[in-house]
């Protein structure tokens, strides 16, 4: 028991408890089907369920944040003259970045990559989520009332969105042209919310290629500490 356990608001909450051996299992199987994600800049123009695009929206919305604020907007886009707007405005943003903005050092580590200021994906995915991340919270007749942690909140949301959309069988990408100001003029959001990633989705065009990229190993990502802390 805790000093929580009978304050008023809480419900009880639990899990089924899996075996060690389904445990290890479940999670290898999840994380060699997540090994196969890729970032996809090349789009099929085939129409996506939509419905399933939403439940993977769903999905992403049950991600922990800070006070429980839940401070994102996902803008799912789908008209083309809109989608062609924001093409526009994002390329005229992207070519400063890539002829000035940007150093060289940026330049070199994103060329293997083969990216661009030319955006086409924009319009050829069949869909474009817009995240926006809410900066404080306006539904407070009193003024603004304050968010927390909104950045570590809506990327969690995000990364939990783009494991939803590998699940189905879709792809996508994380574009984030900058500064962003357009693409709250062009949807029309409040003053509150700033805009925080472009997310193309559909399937793969035919032919698609991605860049051949090695991920960093278990040993170079992972520490472990068990037993035997260090003196402080």
């Amino acid at each position: 028991m805790t000093e929580k356990d009978d304050v008023d608001g809480f419900i009880p909450y639990d899990l089924p408890r899996l075996s060690a051996e389904e445990m290890i299992a479940k999670s290898k199987v999840f994380a060699e089907e997540l090994e196969t994600r890729r970032s996809v800049r090349v789009f099929s123009q085939e129409p996506i369920p939509l419905e399933a695009v939403r439940h993977c929206i769903d999905a992403a919305c049950t991600a922990p944040s800070g006070a429980h604020k839940q401070p994102w907007t996902f803008c799912l886009v789908t008209d083309p003259d809109l989608r062609k707007k924001i093409r526009k405005a994002a390329e005229q943003e992207e070519f400063k970045n890539y002829h000035g903005r940007m150093s060289e050092t940026w330049l070199e580590d994103l060329g293997p990559l083969g990216t661009g200021h030319v955006k086409p994906f924009i319009e050829e995915a069949p869909a474009l989520i817009v995240v926006f991340k809410q900066v404080h919270d306006t539904k407070d007749e009193t003024g603004k009332k304050p968010n927390y942690y909104v950045n570590e909140s809506v990327g969690i949301a995000v990364g939990m969105l783009l494991t939803a959309l590998h699940r189905i069988g879709l792809v996508a990408l994380t574009h984030t042209p900058s500064p962003m100001g357009f693409l709250s003029k062009a949807l029309g959001r409040p003053a509150n919310e700033r805009a925080y990633l472009n997310i193309p989705v559909g399937w793969p065009a035919a032919g698609a290629k991605v860049p051949d990229l090695t991920r960093k190993s278990r040993e170079e990502v992972l520490v472990e500490y068990h037993g035997n802390p260090l003196s402080l």
